[in-house]
């Protein structure tokens, strides 16, 4: 099993197949979300173009990398965080906002240039839960409205945009209100979150982040994916 770091949520760490979570396929090529299925409220019925957002999660200490902030080093010359970011901007998720805390100016700067927005966690320190309530609050104060939330790490690098895309077309299909990939019956990460359940992850705790809740809830799915990059983080220098 793939090390999991200090800033995934426990349930990252240990996500067993027996959870019990159904399992549906879906279609993972990238495509417009325009493409999706009109509403029908019927049995089976579809979300009609739904606003959903990204959030990435960059305000960790990374106190078991090293004394280098992991999300500053490189893979092929691109910063981790960068290409954490990126996978989400590549995808259909529209706005994406990076939660930054831990050396937030020098994190920033490795974004500087993508169209992203930044908010920092004054609290980073205590636990990663502070950072989702704080990329929830800003995504709840926007003007325009979004329906859901892909809320990403961005210590885990090799996501691909495809499989963001897979989870927004369950939540089209209205396959389940939270959300999350599996390779090979493992659960992995990102997570959508239905925009019934920020109330929730805005209480969360300590460094759960929104566990409980995809664990919890009778609305959750796992997507099937093709793609080990969801089950694959960065914890030390020679995981890169």
């Amino acid at each position: 099993m793939t090390k999991m770091t200090e800033s995934t949520p426990d349930a990252e760490r240990e996500s067993p197949s027996s959870e019990n979570l159904p399992v549906v396929d879906v279609d993972q090529r990238s495509r417009p979300l325009e493409q999706e299925l009109d509403r029908d409220d019927g049995d089976g019925r579809s979300r009609d173009q739904p606003a959903v957002a990204g959030v990435l999660l960059a305000g960790g200490t990374s106190s078991r990398f090293g004394s280098e902030n992991k999300l500053l080093a490189t893979i092929d010359g691109e910063t981790i965080v960068r290409r954490a970011a990126r996978t989400l901007l590549e995808s259909d998720v529209d706005p994406v906002v990076a939660v930054l805390g831990h050396e937030a100016d020098r994190v920033r700067a490795a974004l500087e240039g993508l169209p992203i927005e930044t908010v920092v966690n004054e609290a980073y320190d205590t636990g990663q839960a502070s950072s989702l309530r704080t990329g929830i609050r800003a995504i709840r104060d926007r003007e325009e409205k979004c329906e859901a939330a892909v809320v990403a790490l961005g210590d885990m690098p090799f996501v691909a945009p495809t499989t963001v895309n897979a989870l927004l077309t369950a939540y089209a299909e209205n396959a389940g209100d939270a959300i999350a990939p599996a390779f090979e019956s493992v659960r992995g990460n990102p997570v959508l979150f239905d925009e019934r359940f920020f109330d929730a992850l805005g209480d969360v705790d300590g460094d759960i982040g929104g566990r409980e809740i995809l664990l919890g809830s009778d609305a959750s799915v796992l997507v099937a994916v093709d793609d080990p990059g969801v089950r694959r983080d960065v914890d030390h220098p020679n995981d890169l």
